[in-house]
């Protein structure tokens, strides 16, 4: 295939999601912040790079790494106090970087929480009233990158992230009167999350903005207790509340790229 892809933040989807492309036949170049992990990346076949954005981007060879066709950005907001100020300004330093390299294709990883608790579904086409700091830093980031000129991009906004090392179930085992147990919950394995990418690249669905949800929600209730019981852990114990909530939709993905979740319903990821 001959295509390179630079993935700046080489971590929990990153890391994998580089494996999974080489195995595609791409050439990988993947960014970290930890030193220690340069030697991970090379074992894996990973062109490493040790970068930083605090919020300008720093590190070595910085310009060989957006020396790419593709570039994918998965470093969401966190670990500071300014996410509203902080994310936007990576992300604009990230353009800068761009608009002196061969980058002709981005993709940007966002999250469903630019969407606010608004009671019913929401599309892509849904007006984003995000409510935490990181929603609120990722609409400003999402905006900063759609408008800017000189290459395709897509924004990909991820339910609540999930696959076995990463079960939020073990955060709730065991806890009682947890409040929203009537409330549905939005997830997406890690699986689909990589091959989403994949066929986003593949089918060429650039300039587009889209969800990634399986298509079931059971409760909190419902997820949890099931989770628990499946991993052998104390249940926690949910109670019926008022929260807000929301239903994240993909149909669009799933009409523009035909694709077909591997985990449907967030049931069967446990």
């Amino acid at each position: 295939m001959n295509i390179t892809v630079s993935i700046l933040g080489c971590g929990w989807l990153g890391l994998p999601l580089a494996e999974f492309l080489i195995l595609k036949g791409f050439s990988l170049k993947g960014s970290t912040t930890s030193r220690d992990k340069l030697n991970v990346l090379s074992s894996k076949n990973i062109d490493p790079f040790l970068l930083e954005l605090n919020p300008a981007i720093t590190g070595d060879r910085q310009n060989d790494f957006f020396n790419s066709e593709i570039l994918i950005i998965d470093i969401p907001p966190g670990g500071k106090d300014e996410k509203i100020d902080y994310h936007p300004k990576q992300v604009e330093s990230i353009l800068k970087e761009i608009k002196k390299s061969s980058v002709t294709k981005v993709i940007f990883i966002s999250s469903t929480s630019v969407y606010g608790n608004v009671n019913r579904e929401v599309t892509e086409d849904d007006e984003l009233l995000p409510e935490k700091e990181s929603g609120k830093a990722l609409k400003i980031a999402e905006e900063i990158l759609y408008t800017a000129g000189s290459f395709e991009k897509t924004i990909i906004r991820f339910a609540g992230l999930i696959d076995d090392d990463r079960n939020p179930v073990k955060f709730f085992a065991g806890r009682k009167n947890i409040p929203g147990g009537n409330v549905p919950v939005n997830l997406i394995h890690r699986k689909d999350c990589i091959n989403i990418i994949h066929q986003i690249i593949t089918q060429n669905a650039w300039n587009e903005i889209f969800n990634a949800c399986s298509d079931h929600h059971p409760t909190k209730k419902e997820f949890y207790t099931a989770a628990a019981e499946k991993l052998d852990l104390p249940a926690p114990e949910f109670i019926t509340t008022e929260d807000g909530y929301k239903i994240v939709k993909s149909d669009k993905l799933k009409l523009h790229l035909g694709y077909e979740f591997i985990y449907p319903d967030p049931l069967h990821m446990i």
